[in-house]
């Protein structure tokens, strides 16, 4: 069965979980998955924290962080937007060194026959 690649294009902070969520399905599936941060999403990558991160464990879901390993795990690339490092002070050294970075023109250069996401 052939899957198609999806990259997810993470637009706010609160989205990037049920971004890795799809990203991770899509790459158990045996797709290519993405999760690009653009702009301000930049910043729910340092930490990887999300304030209802003791309600998802209270329920025996992952945490954020661990939602990110399992997803990496998968195969899924994360990708931080150069310019949302900037726009959000954020230091690249302060991201998992597993993080791959570019820009949206990039991103979408090499989108190929994957599925766009945004949220």
């Amino acid at each position: 069965m052939f899957v198609r690649g999806l990259t997810f294009m993470v637009l706010r902070p609160a989205s990037l979980r049920a971004g890795l969520e799809l990203a991770a399905a899509n790459a158990a599936l045996g797709g290519r998955a993405r999760v690009f941060c653009q702009g301000e999403a930049v910043a729910a990558l340092a930490p990887l924290r999300d304030p209802h991160d003791a309600d998802y464990a209270a329920c025996g879901l992952p945490t954020l962080a661990e939602l990110f390993g399992e997803a990496l795990g998968l195969g899924v690339e994360v990708i931080a937007c150069q310019s949302g490092l900037l726009l959000m002070g954020v230091d690249a050294a302060m991201l998992d060194p597993r993080i791959t970075f570019a820009g949206p023109v990039s991103v979408m250069q090499t989108l190929g026959d994957d599925r766009l996401v945004t949220g």
